[in-house]
């Protein structure tokens, strides 16, 4: 594995990650998202249905949860990913996990069945049998709420380091993560002199790529998440990729890569279609002036309408977010367009907002389906978007139209 950068546009990396895969053969753009899985398949979509998208990420995201923990074999054989690239997380960012249950030996991963308490060596041996093209080592990352101590945040630092140190011995002696990459996990919740000890003492290890643990998007304020990032980066090596977890709204995505971040999970989709939901904001900039207007739109430019959306509380990602509309709204009962006018997508091609509707309030399986193809079209859509824009030198065009739609929200 190797990134090899191309330019930096205002702190941002524009690049690909190149090697990946048995043979080398697979790269991924940066920056760019995984694609999300949930028990190693993604949520909702078959593997037919899922390959109707385009642009589909190269790389795609396990997680060592307590059912895949136990049927780790039968998942990666069931699931067709055993000709993949594989990233292999701790957890799942796109659901909440119970605080205090890591100690200086274990970590505890959760599933349907409750807690199961993992060693390095049990962990070790899960990453051996998946084997991933690259994964995060083990790490304590339970520092990233509100009020926790210096004492308990350094204590999770000197733990991550630990675990990893142990994780690298293992992963030497284990001959099937020969082809592996281990990735440091970077901790110290929101004190900045904790966040740069875990970098520093981190990139002195042989390590491939860095993960950023503790900015998920309902735990921090975006300003304190950016300026820790900024920081962060600074005392990491540019020529090794990083990959932030637990943020996926758009606003954050651009805000973390104006900081460094190279890649990013895509849970964000999933949720949006949990909640019944189509994302809708505008991300489209045309990169040749004389042309604006004249292409087909891409996103909602054209409905003179402001989505149905609810108001962002505390309550995080179990409340609509101002890039999306709520489709179970009765408003959309007799509304025959397309979820968003000029998507190209399955779904905006070939059915309308009020079927979506019924489909959603009658419970319809296929409800989910239609959303989460056209959100995980629209997700990856902005990513190559915001990629154009840093290639072009219009980040700010981009910036402008993706925030435009929380006007008046």
């Amino acid at each position: 594995m190797r990134l090899e950068l191309s330019r930096a546009v205002q702190g941002c990396r524009l690049g690909l990650l190149t090697g990946l895969g048995n043979t080398g053969q697979h790269s991924l753009e940066v920056p760019g998202c995984l694609l999300y899985t949930c028990c190693a398949t993604v949520p909702h979509l078959t593997q037919d249905t899922l390959h109707t998208l385009r642009d589909l990420p190269s790389v795609t995201q396990v997680s060592v949860d307590m059912y895949f923990a136990v049927h780790h074999m039968l998942m990666v054989s069931y699931a067709g990913l055993h000709d993949t690239v594989l990233f292999c997380s701790l957890h799942d960012s796109a659901n909440s996990i119970p605080a205090g249950h890591v100690t200086n030996k274990t970590v505890s991963v959760w599933g349907s069945g409750g807690r199961i308490e993992l060693t390095a060596a049990r962990f070790m041996a899960i990453q051996a049998a998946i084997q991933p093209d690259f994964y995060q080592s083990m790490a304590d990352g339970e520092t990233w709420q509100a009020g926790t101590s210096r004492k308990r945040v350094r204590k999770a630092v000197d733990r991550t380091l630990a675990h990893l140190d142990e994780c690298l011995v293992l992963h030497q002696k284990t001959q099937e993560l020969k082809q592996s990459e281990i990735f440091g996990v970077v901790e110290g919740g929101d004190i900045l002199e904790e966040r740069l000890r875990s970098a520093r003492e981190t990139a002195k290890r042989p390590v491939g790529g860095f993960v950023l643990d503790g900015f998920h998007s309902a735990a921090m304020d975006q300003d304190v998440r950016v300026q820790l990032i900024k920081a962060t980066s600074a005392e990491l090596p540019q020529e090794k990729p990083r990959l932030v977890l637990g943020v996926g709204r758009p606003d954050e995505v651009i805000s973390c890569v104006e900081a460094g971040v190279d890649l990013f999970e895509s849970f964000f989709p999933f949720q949006v279609t949990e909640r019944g939901c189509a994302l809708s904001f505008n991300y489209n900039i045309d990169p040749d002036p004389e042309t604006a207007g004249t292409s087909t739109p891409t996103v909602l430019e054209f409905n003179g309408e402001m989505p149905a959306v609810k108001k962002l509380n505390s309550n995080g990602d179990e409340n609509m977010t101002p890039y999306e509309m709520n489709l179970k709204d009765k408003r959309y009962h007799d509304d025959f367009r397309p979820l968003v006018e000029g998507c190209s997508c399955y779904c905006c091609k070939k059915h309308m907002r009020s079927y979506v509707h019924h489909l959603l309030v009658t419970n319809e399986l296929l409800g989910g389906v239609l959303l989460m193809l056209h959100n995980m079209a629209h997700y990856l859509g902005f990513f190559k978007s915001l990629r154009e824009a840093i290639t072009s030198d219009r980040l700010q065009d981009f910036k402008n139209r993706v925030l435009h739609c929380r006007e008046g929200d």
